[in-house]
């Protein structure tokens, strides 16, 4: 299988404000794998590091550290030429505002080829491209008009037009939907999506809309300036009866049952169409939902208690110890855990790191399934019956 298409690891970016000689950190070591011809939605709160990705990617900015690659561009490594390069024919924008995308006194054939002339492609090619795509995303009549002359779904259509005029691998849309009633956002959605199967394009969107979440391959929510939490479309519906996602448990305690009216915690997918996880990564770092916060009182610590097929979190002080445990040392220091107890950190974000021991003996991967069980949380491997896939 092909690699990722797409590959942040660790990226850091830290703004320093001069005039209050203060800095704010936007991305705190945030991991992302995008598959080509993926349709990726991203969400989180405002200040979460949503817009600081994105403008990562397109090579708008550049991290403080980190690596990130694109379509086998490392852009922390380009030049200047090779970063007007990489701007001109591997990724594409499109904008909420409408002015971003346009230029207004250009007709909407005019504005595709815009981006064509500026690579050197001659006027016939440059003619015969923009009747193709203006046509392909349902603009082929409207090749004259201006841009004040559009609704806002049709000028939104003519700017992923001018995105895809250079053919990029990847196009980057940061709210396109923002200023669209529910019907016309669900039009330009549905012809992102038929760009990722009809071209192989790859689609990195930034939403608020659970309408458009809803829509993509994946959804990725960050906190804090790292990727927290994954939502993933089931290619089925889940029958009535199914493992337990995070927010299903949050619903139903120790029940098993899944329910079509619970939500993922991210944007309120529903559980019966979307899986949600939390994300695991390489150093055994993850995020706990609000959800576990609020329903466990970690105060700063817990207690591993490591199961064969899945790691239990207890509250500091809390943890039992089951006389068939298979007894471990003290990942510190070695100390027999049945004499000595070992806590890891949970901050007030939820971040807290498994030990090697857990990572040894739970086949994680990249993904845990969050289940509430009253006094304490359990993290399960996805496809693991008793922790929900």
């Amino acid at each position: 299988m092909a690699g990722p298409l797409v590959t942040c690891e660790n990226l850091v970016k830290i703004y320093k404000q001069q005039e209050a000689n203060i800095e704010v950190v936007a991305l705190q070591g945030l991991d992302l794998e995008v598959r080509a011809g993926e349709l990726l939605a991203i969400v989180g709160r405002s200040g979460s590091g949503k817009t600081t990705l994105m403008n990562i990617l397109g090579a708008l900015d550049q991290p403080s550290a980190g690596q990130c690659s694109v379509a086998g561009h490392a852009l922390t490594r380009l030049g200047e030429r090779e970063r007007n390069a990489y701007r001109r024919f591997v990724v594409g924008h499109v904008w909420q505002q409408s002015g971003r995308n346009l230029v207004g006194d250009l007709t909407l054939a005019e504005n595709v080829g815009l981006p064509q002339m500026l690579a050197g492609v001659s006027g016939g090619r440059r003619a015969r491209r923009s009747a193709e795509l203006l046509e392909r995303v349902g603009l082929g009549t409207m090749a004259k008009k201006r841009p004040e002359q559009l609704s806002g779904g049709e000028q939104q259509r003519g700017a992923v037009a001018v995105a895809l005029a250079n053919g990029p691998r990847v196009l980057l849309a940061d709210e396109p939907t923002g200023e669209l009633d529910a019907q016309t956002a669900a039009g330009v959605v549905a012809l992102l999506r038929d760009l990722t199967h009809t071209l192989g394009l790859t689609v990195i969107l930034v939403t608020h809309d659970p309408a458009v979440a809803a829509a993509a391959d994946r959804t990725i929510a960050i906190r804090d300036g790292r990727t927290s939490t994954e939502t993933v479309r089931r290619e089925q519906p889940a029958p009535p009866q199914t493992p337990m996602t995070p927010t299903e448990a949050r619903l139903h305690g120790s029940d098993h049952q899944a329910s079509e009216q619970s939500a993922s915690a991210v944007i309120g997918l529903p559980a019966s169409t979307h899986r949600e996880s939390v994300l695991v990564d390489r150093a055994g770092r993850l995020q706990l939902p609000e959800e576990a916060l609020e329903a466990v009182e970690f105060a700063g610590r817990a207690e591993l208690r490591i199961l064969a097929d899945h790691v239990e979190l207890w509250p500091a002080g809390t943890r039992p110890f089951a006389a068939d445990e298979q007894a471990t040392g003290t990942a510190v220091i070695g100390l027999p855990s049945e004499v000595y107890r070992e806590t890891v950190v949970i901050d007030r974000a939820g971040w807290l790191q498994l030990s090697e021991a857990a990572l040894d003996r739970v086949p994680f991967g990249r993904h845990a399934a969050v289940r509430l069980a009253g006094d304490h949380v359990e993290l399960w491997p996805l496809g693991v019956s008793s922790g929900g896939a």
